[in-house]
């Protein structure tokens, strides 16, 4: 077996272009630049494999364009054993791949141990991802952010790049001081082993209960009359009470409240180095580490490096004044540090404010050196949601202008709220759904799935946790991982275990139906090479063969669109190309020996692949449902 992917074979468009060029030099007596023909998949509701857009070369020889795609698909089929047919259809010429070309392409493909896998390209990036509060437990929010980090440098490792994966925790400001306020005042020194609650949920309970104390405080000052009196002098003109104290909340936390101010002090002892203070900081943080840690081992993650906001949120100062001398920034009267954005349109933008402190561009600013410092890539991928697109904007902007190395290769992966169908979540409430509830409720919905059908009942009891836990995670993973990560998406834990419907327990299903196939196909001694002298191809043996073909752009194209859909999306097609071929076809009752050899080749190349496509995913594919 060889290593990665490296094909032999030339591209089919390479062919293609190759012999455009020849045809133009023989029919036209001119040279054609080949990398200028513009070759495209067929559409499917046209006969062919390929297709030439032959318009942009019409001018070159003044021939309509239908003329054209006449004389260049005879030139073609006749001079190529490549292409075997050809068809055109208003000036666009359809082309058919011999089967000769795609027996072979089968053969070679199955010689290779890991097809898709790119060598390395001598490129290093950084993808960060996850990048949770310690104030509060992973959500279905961060769910989606990890697939999404995970998938993205899964699929750049398989396009030949060297992968550091990081994440930067917020493990200070004042949500972390809400929970330790809380926890000092009304927790009665109970702890996470105490109470038998995990960690991270412990430490959440805490910050949700600050918000419920907060909630009567902040209704009897409303009614009282120095909230009055602040209604009186602040509201609009017109704004009724309800409509004045819901916008002024956060002004009244960090302004009138005892609990604001309590959690306000503390965090200036934080600041301050108090030891009690950090004591507290340092256990309550404890216990939340722990328990992203069971987490992350659940969804099969983990990281390169952690950098923790406590200890890089004073770093960038130093850039920001070389960049002062520079004239990066500019300085306002009162002391405070600006950008000026306005040429790429947007407004200027604050790295130092007038007291000196810094904000969170400022930071990035410094973390963003210092992980060049650690490792020297050349891209940085920030998996963020779509919430902080200006602030990555200008963030990006900033890093180019004080000429840092990397800036050329820095790449914001926005992607759109995760809602349920019961609506939005609001942690501060409560109501936010726990990334583990969520790991749970889809792996009982596979569990409920498995008794109903009894397929695996004769198996052990861990052997069937063990496959019930990869499709709950499969269902989970493939149904956020297939929405573009733009669009803002419902997550519906029952239709993402339908067997039938565009899930992963679905191309699951269809693994393992090659797979107990080619099982069978080694206990009996039958060589899939014989299958060789077969060139009689189905249709549903053709679309197979094409999609396999298109495995190695797909994850080209995912690693620089940093989509990781285009793979989830691409395995769904191809499971679903095998089960028609699976319906149309008989594959261990062929009556040819050589055909049966071929699709028994054509499913251990197809399983081979989607085993490959679901690692990239995240997914795990069981032997058995």
């Amino acid at each position: 077996m060889s290593g990665p992917f490296i094909y032999s074979m030339d591209s089919i468009i390479s062919v293609i272009q190759k012999g455009v060029g020849k045809a133009f030099k023989s029919l036209y007596q001119q040279e054609l630049d080949e990398t200028q023909v513009l070759v495209q998949v067929t559409r499917k509701e046209f006969e062919g494999d390929y297709t030439i857009v032959v318009f942009p070369l019409t001018r070159l020889t003044g021939k309509k364009p239908d003329e054209l795609a006449q004389e260049l698909g005879n030139f073609l089929v006749n001079e190529l054993e490549e292409i075997s047919a050809f068809n055109v259809i208003k000036g666009f010429l359809n082309l058919t791949v011999a089967n000769v070309y795609w027996g072979a392409f089968l053969q070679e493909v199955g010689k290779l141990a890991h097809y898709g896998q790119f060598p390395p390209n001598g490129h290093k990036v950084m993808v960060e991802f996850c990048s949770p509060n310690t104030n509060k437990p992973l959500h279905l929010g961060h769910i989606r952010n990890i697939l999404l980090g995970w998938s993205c440098a899964r699929i750049l490792e398989a396009a030949g790049y060297e992968v550091v994966r990081v994440q930067v925790i917020n493990d200070r400001g004042i949500a972390v001081c809400k929970s330790m306020v809380a926890w000092q005042d009304y927790g009665n020194g109970a702890t996470p082993e105490s109470t038998g609650i995990k960690s991270d949920h412990f430490v959440g309970e805490y910050y949700v209960e600050f918000e419920k104390r907060l909630q009567p405080e902040y209704k009897t000052w409303q009614a009282s009359e120095a909230g009055q009196q602040v209604y009186r002098e602040k509201a609009k003109e017109g704004q009724s009470p309800e409509a004045f104290f819901k916008a002024f909340k956060n002004q009244y936390v960090n302004e009138y409240s005892e609990l604001g101010k309590k959690a306000s002090d503390m965090l200036l002892r934080w600041e301050a180095g108090d030891p009690e203070t950090v004591a507290l900081w340092k256990k309550m943080n404890g216990w939340v580490y722990e328990g992203f840690e069971q987490t992350f081992k659940d969804l099969g993650v983990r990281f390169d490096k952690l950098y923790y906001e406590s200890e890089t949120y004073l770093l960038g100062k130093d850039l920001v004044e070389k960049g002062l001398n520079e004239g990066v920034f500019y300085r306002q009267d009162d002391g405070s540090v600006w950008a000026d954005l306005s040429g790429i349109g947007m407004d200027p933008k604050i790295v130092i404010r007038s007291n000196g402190t810094s904000v969170y561009t400022t930071q990035d600013i410094g973390t963003a050196h210092l992980r060049y410092q650690d490792f020297g890539v050349d891209k940085m991928v920030y998996v963020v949601a779509d919430e902080q697109n200006h602030h990555f904007q200008a963030l990006f902007e900033i890093l180019k202008r004080l000429g840092e190395p990397y800036a050329e290769g820095l790449h914001h992966l926005a992607y759109g709220m995760v809602e349920l169908p019961e609506g939005k979540m609001k942690s501060r409430e409560g109501t936010v759904v726990d990334a583990d509830d969520l790991i749970a409720e889809v792996i009982e919905e596979a569990r409920l799935n498995a008794s109903e059908r009894g397929e695996v009942a004769e198996l052990s009891a861990a052997e069937q946790e063990m496959i019930i836990r990869r499709v709950g995670l499969a269902a989970l993973k493939f149904h956020i991982i297939k929405v573009q990560p733009k669009k803002w998406m419902t997550f519906d834990p029952k239709e993402s275990v339908d067997m039938q419907g565009q899930t992963g327990p679905y191309i699951q299903y269809a693994y393992v139906r090659i797979n107990g196939l080619i099982n069978r196909a080694r206990r009996e001694g039958i060589d899939f090479a014989t299958g060789s002298a077969y060139l009689d191809f189905q249709p549903a043996e053709r679309e197979l063969l094409q999609q396999l073909y298109q495995f190695p752009d797909t994850i080209q194209e995912a690693a620089m669109g940093y989509d990781p859909s285009t793979v989830a999306n691409y395995c769904y097609s191809l499971a679903k190309a095998y089960s028609k071929l699976w319906h149309d076809l008989p594959v261990f009752n062929a009556e040819d020996p050589a055909a049966k050899a071929f699709r028994l080749q054509l499913s251990r190349v197809t399983g081979d692949v989607l085993r490959f496509g679901m690692d990239l995913l995240g997914i795990q594919m069981p032997e058995k449902m």
